[in-house]
């Protein structure tokens, strides 16, 4: 963060503002409907053949536009107890083939406990594939420590991490050697970015960040239009415009390079796209 800056896009994303008090129709506390999706303690199922882990409900930083930022962990499983719940109930059901760690933020867990959670996951024959969701990699670099990269690197699992990041200049040197030793352990790294009114809503802003994801050999993965979580209307960049951006990013970057414009709606069988 640029000090003395309060404008600062980095800032922006984690400081509360008197604004998201404000009662703003269309914005609610589960504006996907997840709570309607827990499969199980500590488990969400919204799409075919993968499920959602919670494996906690901490994170290490506060986004203010996080979905989940009302989301009732306590209450629904992201526990100790609710990972060995959930992972009974994975291990039950032959049609799911992809767990994914999130919260919260997985990562939160220690090595012991998270190499331990692998274990138990890739000893079920037919799970296939680990993806964690994670923005420990981005706002704490140290996280991705020697043995952390280990697991990941010997599990049976193929193994893939989503960052977040949503701005270029999260991504300095500390984060490239954090993702670099990622890369050597053979994860395959992807990148979910949210569409931010005021952070990155600008083509520039978006063409740098999706080159220099690609320096670091992290594909652009989703440009996530913001989902209406009470609290966040700030943030909200409409649709027309995004699809305005979107284009404009077609014109100046390999395609490789462009994420996908989407958004979730709950009930349908996938991600929407937009782009």
């Amino acid at each position: 963060m640029r000090p003395g800056d309060p404008l600062d896009p980095l800032l922006l994303q984690v400081l509360p503002r008197p604004a998201e008090r404000e009662q703003v129709a269309g914005f609610s506390a589960d504006p996907l409907e997840e709570h309607a999706a827990i499969a199980s303690p500590g488990l969400v199922q919204k799409y075919a053949g993968r499920v959602l882990l919670l494996a906690t409900g901490g994170c290490a930083v506060n986004c203010r536009y996080c979905f989940r930022r009302e989301f009732p962990y306590a209450e629904s499983g992201a526990s100790q107890a609710g990972i060995e719940v959930a992972v009974e109930a994975i291990a039950a059901d032959a049609s799911i083939h992809e767990v994914i760690l999130s919260g919260g933020d997985p990562l939160l867990l220690d090595d012991t406990r998270l190499a331990t959670l692998v274990a138990k996951l890739e000893a079920i024959p037919h799970i296939r594939r680990l993806r964690i969701h994670s923005r420990l990699p981005i706002v704490l670099p140290s996280r991705v420590t020697d043995s952390l990269t280990a697991t990941l690197a010997r599990t049976r699992l193929a193994c893939v991490m989503v960052v977040h990041a949503n701005h270029p200049s999260e991504l300095d040197s500390s984060v490239a050697a954090a993702i670099g030793r990622l890369t050597d352990a053979r994860v395959i790294l992807l990148n979910q970015a949210v569409l931010l009114a005021g952070v990155n809503d600008s083509v520039d802003v978006l063409q740098a960040l999706s080159e220099r994801l690609i320096d670091l050999k992290i594909i652009p993965y989703y440009l996530h239009l913001l989902d209406r979580v009470q609290g966040t209307a700030e943030f909200e960049v409409g649709e027309e415009a995004a699809r305005g951006l979107h284009a404009r990013l077609r014109e100046v970057l390999p395609g490789y390079a462009v994420p996908r414009l989407a958004r979730e709606v709950p009930g349908e069988p996938a991600k929407v796209w937009l782009g």
